[in-house]
């Protein structure tokens, strides 16, 4: 096996710590919080970042007319089949394409990521704005308008009393060097092509 299908090997192969690895954390730090509440965001899940974390953001959320987080989202059933199928694709390409497949891979790969932070964005927009009118504390900004409470998408943001932090983890990382790794790939490959 050539030298650029083996680093395409690799890249194929790097997304499948998504499995293993969070994906994203939203931390939520507060004066009343001494140990800041968290939320680990995996490919299939929620997870607490400490025990009960997830209750204790819900039950705060409530008061300001928050929906739940839920339990699981309809992405939890598509991201895993498209990390799969993406892989799946990824080793045929290393075994049996030239590095032009390779940068076909980036692409595919830059454009279902690409869809997936969208995605996250449109859910953390609704979690934050689509509010219960009947919540039992309202909030507005100076110009009149509800305040929203959602939290960046990547960054930190002062929301009243508390401060969000929303950072990538370990399988972003991972699914990122997949994804740089195959335009590694391709630019070798086409190098040692020339050089023929």
């Amino acid at each position: 096996m050539k030298k650029p299908n083996i680093i395409m090997l690799i890249a194929a192969l790097l997304p499948l710590g998504l499995f293993i690895f969070p994906l994203w954390n939203i931390t939520l730090e507060a004066p009343q919080y001494p140990i800041p509440l968290g939320m680990n965001i995996h490919i299939n899940d929620f997870a607490d970042a400490h025990p009960h974390d997830i209750k204790n953001i819900n039950l705060m959320n409530h008061y300001v007319g928050m929906k739940y987080i839920p339990d699981a989202i309809p992405e939890f059933k598509i991201f895993p089949i498209g990390i799969l199928i993406s892989t799946l694709i990824g080793l045929i390409i290393a075994f049996k394409g030239n590095y032009k497949w390779f940068f076909a891979w980036f692409i595919l790969m830059v454009v279902l990521s690409a869809a997936g932070i969208y995605d996250f964005y449109l859910w953390e927009h609704d979690y934050g704005h689509n509010l219960d009118p009947k919540a039992i504390m309202k909030f507005t900004n100076p110009d009149g308008s509800v305040m929203g409470f959602q939290p960046p998408l990547f960054g930190t943001k002062h929301i009243l009393n508390f401060t969000a932090h929303s950072y990538p983890r370990l399988g972003a990382y991972l699914l990122g060097a997949g994804i740089f790794s195959s335009l590694i790939a391709f630019f070798y490959g086409k190098k040692q092509i020339k050089k023929v």
